[in-house]
């Protein structure tokens, strides 16, 4: 029998999927997330240096190994359910989260080189429970 990897195998026919993506809500997400983090073996976790400073199309593809991100992208779940990479992008879209909202989760002026999964866990948690609200939707809640 003959091996192939996938990229050998789309030259010489069509790939497609065998099983659906598996369908959950942002909440299920962040839980699945947050509950990826305290099952991780690793304590602290690398941060990612200035993403608010970082021009967006260098920030969308900010990545590193051992970061709350990779812990998210290792979880079979969160792949099953669309999660793509490890990149900041991806999980910004993944998880429906605004840059201020990852930025607080991930980036280095918050917690210096390393993270507690236990912190971003619990940040996760409390941001299960809101989904990110446009510019708009902040002036109204300051001034309405």
């Amino acid at each position: 029998m003959e091996q192939y990897a996938l990229d050998q195998l789309k030259t010489i026919a069509t790939v497609s999927p065998t099983s659906k993506r598996l369908e959950i809500t942002r909440r299920e997400r962040l839980e699945r997330w947050a509950e990826s983090l305290e099952r991780s073996p690793r304590p602290f976790l690398k941060t990612l240096h200035e993403t608010e400073y970082q021009p967006i199309s260098d920030r969308l593809a900010l990545r590193d190994d051992g970061t709350p991100i990779s812990v998210a992208f290792a979880d079979p779940i969160l792949r099953a359910a669309g999660m793509e990479n490890d990149s900041y992008g991806e999980a910004k879209r993944f998880f429906e989260l605004s840059d201020e909202q990852l930025h607080d989760l991930v980036c280095f002026c918050h917690f210096g080189e390393r993270v507690s999964a236990a912190t971003v866990a619990r940040r996760l948690r409390k941001m299960a429970g809101s989904k990110p609200r446009g510019f708009f939707a902040q002036l109204r809640a300051i001034f309405g």
